[in-house]
């Protein structure tokens, strides 16, 4: 079916239910950023991919919503469709409601498939479409079923057990940590939604989301049982034989609306911002709603996981070094493209103990195509690289000891005045979030501006944020935490991983963005209080070429070198004569 297709069957079944508009998130049942094939209904109806983005069918209109990650993307992707493009934050861009509001008629009735959105996102949209003319929303309805011939199925991937040697905590303790934080809300047990969250809490890991070595399930807490709402297909006997000895139950996954009507106890914590509207409306109990502890629990790695994390980017190191030697001769000899230096990074990747998947989809944007934020290469856009300008190249890894996520703009021979002073502008904003010293609790927000205040002298900026936590082999985006210009009151404590990565793109000729995985740890304690610094984990050189050196700080100019030299001496021990000669090279001081 082409996009007009769906949309005009879309229609029929609208017009049968009498609903004037349908919205289509790009979440699931669990409020995923990346999410199962299954349930990805934004991109079957739209077109558009992205993994941010709402799409809104009216009867005779339809538009979607996307941030500036995907303004580029979204405007090629949704050529020829009937959509119109809605870019958030920009102004003059309608909310959702407020566009229904002049597409549909007062007292209009719309439609949401109520298990895909959170219960705070549907809460709030019914409130705004109450200022909209009346309109209403119905929530029990997902016209996916009948329009969507051969939808993919639910993943049923088998579910592998998280050792703990690199687990570092028992999920014993972990679910007693969780029934101590949910005391101290005064909550008798929880529902757990985040993918993520439930692997963490019981130390299994699976591969049913792209790149994310999660499993789809819930888990259903009370104050002396725990049970794990999942295919039961997906258990092997080992994992079935080590949840029984650790005390969890196991029903099936249809089961958790059933479970949540027969839960027992005197209330419930539900995070609203997490828990399905759906699920949400079936809860009897008295409702606690808060947000769910796991979240920040997991974001502060204990010592075994931190072990891990320096040995997966250890590892990611020496893959990176041997791929950065390669690819400037290769580019000169001719026949790279996008695409293949991607797949040159991955087999080198995959060449290194432990290593399981990549962690996200590379971003490998050479030239124009760099300016493309969430740029990925397909056969229809891949083009050839040359020996000039700048390639921008996001990759990751996930290794069973640990998570990776680094960014380099590399030079691929002369680059221009503009993208030496752009390149330099990020540079500079990356080495402050680096150089930042804080008191412990600190807010990203607080941090974030360090890495624009040099851009915007300039009259430049990116709206995307400047970094987010990073997981023990689980998602590559972990939160609550971030660096972002947007309030984000979550507090930063050691043992947190969180990216740096500030970025400038000028559409239409080239993109500049640094990006390394930090560890926050103690820097000092006075009598104001403890203080915190960051430390990089990622180990890899950051290309010299592009850099105008007169626009770099003493104090700046000092962080690389001593970060070239840290990396020269942890890297250098594990790689041949030839890569360490490239190596010493390519982290040689840096002189004013």
């Amino acid at each position: 079916m082409t996009i007009s297709q769906r949309i005009a069957a879309l229609r029929e079944i609208m017009s049968r239910e009498h609903l004037a508009a349908f919205i289509f998130p790009s979440t699931d049942p669990h409020q995923g950023e990346y999410i199962p094939d299954h349930w990805k209904g934004r991109e079957f109806i739209s077109g558009f991919n992205g993994s941010a983005g709402t799409a809104v069918v009216t009867m005779k209109s339809a538009a979607l919503w996307t941030d500036s990650r995907y303004f580029i993307a979204a405007e090629e992707q949704l050529k020829g469709t009937e959509f119109q493009l809605m870019k958030l934050k920009i102004e003059g861009t309608p909310t959702i409601a407020e566009w229904l509001g002049k597409e549909c008629e007062a007292g209009a009735e719309v439609g949401l498939d109520g298990t895909c959105s959170s219960a705070n996102a549907v809460k709030e949209l019914i409130a705004e479409l109450r200022h909209q003319g009346g309109i209403t929303l119905r929530t029990n309805l997902d016209p996916l079923k009948q329009i969507w011939t051969n939808r993919p199925a639910i993943p049923q991937n088998p579910v592998e057990l998280f050792p703990m040697e690199y687990a570092g905590e028992t999920t014993h303790d972990k679910l007693s940590r969780i029934r101590r934080a949910l005391l101290q809300q005064y909550a008798d047990g929880m529902l757990m939604s985040a993918l993520d969250d439930i692997a963490w809490t019981l130390n299994l890991r699976g591969t049913d989301v792209h790149c994310n070595p999660v499993f789809v399930s819930y888990l259903l807490i009370s104050s002396t049982t725990t049970t794990l709402f999942i295919n039961k297909a997906k258990l092997t006997a080992e994992v079935s034989a080590y949840l029984q000895a650790e005390g969890i139950d196991v029903d099936d996954y249809e089961n958790v609306g059933k479970g949540l009507k027969e839960y027992f106890e005197y209330n419930i914590l539900l995070d609203p911002d997490e828990v399905n509207y759906t699920l949400y409306k079936k809860v009897s109990r008295e409702i606690v709603e808060a947000e769910s502890p796991v979240k920040r629990m997991k974001t502060v790695k204990n010592e075994t996981e931190i072990a891990g994390f320096r040995r997966a980017m250890l590892k990611d190191g020496i893959a990176l070094v041997k791929f950065l030697k390669w690819l400037k001769p290769a580019v000169e000899a001719g026949g790279q493209t996008e695409i293949s230096i991607d797949q040159k990074l991955t087999a080198l990747r995959a060449e290194q103990p432990l290593y399981r998947d990549i962690s996200f989809d590379t971003i490998a944007g050479y030239q124009a195509h760099g300016a493309i934020v969430h740029y990925e290469a397909t056969p229809e856009t891949d083009i050839p690289l040359k020996p000039e300008g700048l390639l921008l190249l996001d990759s990751g890894a996930q290794y069973l000891d640990g998570t990776t996520d680094i960014t380099r703009t590399i030079a691929l021979g002369p680059v221009t005045d503009e993208q030496k002073k752009i390149y330099t502008l990020v540079l500079k904003g990356h080495i402050q979030i680096e150089l930042c010293k804080f008191p412990s609790g600190s807010s990203g927000t607080q941090i974030d501006i360090l890495a624009r205040k040099d851009m915007w002298r300039e009259g430049l900026n990116y709206l995307h944020g400047t970094g987010h936590g990073v997981g023990t082999y689980l998602n590559v985006h972990e939160g609550p935490h971030q660096f972002r210009m947007e309030w984000k009151p979550a507090p930063l404590v050691a043992g947190m991983t969180i990216t740096d990565e500030p970025g400038i793109y000028l559409p239409g000729k080239f993109g500049a963005r640094t990006e390394n995985t930090l560890l926050i740890v103690p820097y000092m304690e006075t009598a104001f209080g403890k203080f915190l610094q960051f430390e990089s984990l990622t180990l890899c050189p950051i290309d010299k070429a592009p850099i105008a050196v007169e626009m770099l700080a003493p104090e700046e100019i000092q962080w690389l070198n001593d970060y070239h030299q840290m990396v020269f001496d942890r890297l250098s021990p594990h790689l041949t004569s030839e890569e360490v000669a490239w190596l010493k090279e390519a982290t040689s001081p840096l002189k004013p």
